[in-house]
């Protein structure tokens, strides 16, 4: 328990500089921290694969098109899947239709539940790594306020599955490696559909190619849902903004109507039982 306490303590003390500005981090940010590169920043993807992993084409949405026109469409977009396409078994394949079919309010963004890994790091909101020189490296996401540790040498499964996963990291050279295993099901991994099981685990890589830009890729693997693992890649690019930081985003008042609006709606119309 001892042994625990100061690696509980990094964590903590990472979460409590969340709240300060990027530019009071950047204006002393060495290049490297223990020997290892500097990856302290605000990060954000600027693709569409938080829309679907895969290309695709501009697409109406009828739900949305009568009130918001092109507002609610989606944009084309490039694939990040190396090779192109997921390589799903045809069960998971016609789950993942039936997942698209029911978008938005089938997707558990909607709902407010944490994005899990890989979704996290592009979606269309920025996050933020804390690295020391100690034993966890904390990223923290604008989605849900959610955060996530990652233990450089606790490494271990979850007792149970996590909606951020159990968070393993390690550096192979300059390049920080996470293996991200005890994934709760009910995540997806973009608007699209697509889906995994809980026996996925997921393997991470970010190198930092410039001050502004990381390579991100994460390596799938799934047996119970995928014929193969597979790769995702795409850059993430550092906030530059003299006053860059995380906002808060409390998404779960705005899940609420969706998730028990028709509860509400019931007790409208149920007599109060008073005179």
């Amino acid at each position: 328990m001892q042994q625990k306490i100061p690696a509980l303590a990094a964590f903590i003390l990472a979460l409590s500089i969340l709240v300060q500005p990027a530019f009071a981090q950047d204006r002393s940010r060495p290049a490297r921290i223990g020997g290892k590169p500097n990856l302290n920043g605000i990060w954000q993807a600027g693709n569409e694969a938080h829309w679907n992993l895969e290309a695709h084409s501009p697409e109406s949405l009828t739900a949305f098109a009568t009130k918001m026109g092109a507002v609610g469409a989606i944009p084309a977009g490039n694939s990040v899947v190396v090779g192109g396409t997921i390589p799903y078994k045809p069960e998971a394949l016609a789950q993942r239709d039936k997942n698209r079919a029911g978008w938005p309010a089938a997707d558990p963004e909607a709902k407010c539940y944490m994005a899990g890994i890989p979704r996290a790091p592009y979606m269309q909101y920025p996050f933020q790594i804390v690295q020391g020189e100690g034993d966890i490296i904390t990223f923290a996401y604008t989605y849900a306020n959610a955060n996530r540790p990652v233990f450089m040498r606790d490494h271990q499964r979850a007792p149970v599955d996590l909606w951020m996963g159990r968070s393993n990291g390690s550096w192979d050279g300059d390049t920080l490696v996470i293996e991200v295993n005890s994934n709760i099901e009910e995540t997806w991994l973009d608007r699209a559909g697509n889906h995994h099981s809980s026996a996925m685990v997921v393997t991470e890589r970010y190198t930092l190619v410039d001050e502004h830009m990381l390579q991100y890729e994460a390596t799938i693997e799934d047996p119970e849902t995928f014929t193969r693992p597979w790769t995702i890649r795409m850059p993430l690019y550092r906030r530059a903004e003299a006053d860059a930081r995380l906002l808060e985003f409390n998404c779960v008042k705005f899940s609420e109507p969706l998730l028990y609006g028709k509860f509400e709606a019931g007790d409208a119309a149920r007599p109060s039982g008073r005179q």
